[in-house]
């Protein structure tokens, strides 16, 4: 609800800000990725928050937020946040698996989650902000599943985590402006952020490992 609120109000009061595109999106193409590069899909709610965590990573080599698991082609922000298409607002990371392991990715996606809500993550509610982790092969499926069990063996969370593993299905690349939202528009982002009791639910969760 905030985040809604937040783009409306950009929309409304800051001159030049087009955040609304209708236009289908393009799905990715894997077969682009280079020799030596490899790519990950985690749903953590809200695209732009889960941008930055990754970004800091020496071996990342770059983040595009996105929509996956739904059924509808090309769907636009509108029709993702409306609810119906079955898709998660998601973030695709490649990465140099040289220089950053799939594990360390893993790590980093749940110390960025609250793994224990199965309605949406923070202020935002519904399908569409649930957590997921979509592995492209059976190498990820593997660690997923083994990272999963042995944080919930840890007892290190009150409760069994809720979060998903699928299979990766085609991966829509979210228009223009979401693209690295905390690097253009900072101010926004962080009062979306901390409104949204994203930080603060983190650090209940997580103690010092919390991002912020």
């Amino acid at each position: 609800m905030i985040k809604r609120m937040l783009l409306i109000f950009m929309i409304i009061v800051l001159p030049g800000a087009v955040l609304v595109v209708t236009a289908q999106q393009p799905a990715f193409d894997f077969a682009s990725l280079e020799s030596g590069q490899e790519a990950a899909i985690f749903a953590g709610g809200c695209f732009w928050c889960m941008e930055p965590p990754y970004d800091a990573l020496d071996g990342v080599i770059q983040t595009l937020s996105g929509y996956t698991g739904g059924t509808l082609r090309n769907p636009t922000y509108r029709q993702v946040v409306a609810g119906g298409t079955g898709h998660y607002e998601a973030v695709l990371v490649i990465y140099d698996p040289a220089r950053v392991t799939y594990e360390k990715l893993l790590e980093v996606f749940w110390f960025n989650v609250d793994p224990l809500d199965a309605g949406g993550q923070f202020c935002d509610r519904g399908d569409m902000y649930r957590t997921g982790i979509f592995y492209r092969d059976r190498e990820q499926q593997r660690l997923a599943t083994e990272s999963k069990r042995a944080l919930d063996a840890s007892r290190r969370l009150p409760r069994p985590v809720v979060t998903e593993i699928m299979p990766a299905r085609t991966f829509y690349i979210a228009e223009t402006n979401h693209q690295g939202y905390y690097l253009k528009s900072p101010l926004s982002y962080r009062t979306y952020r901390i409104g949204c009791g994203r930080d603060a639910r983190l650090r209940q969760l997580w103690g010092s490992d919390a991002p912020y």
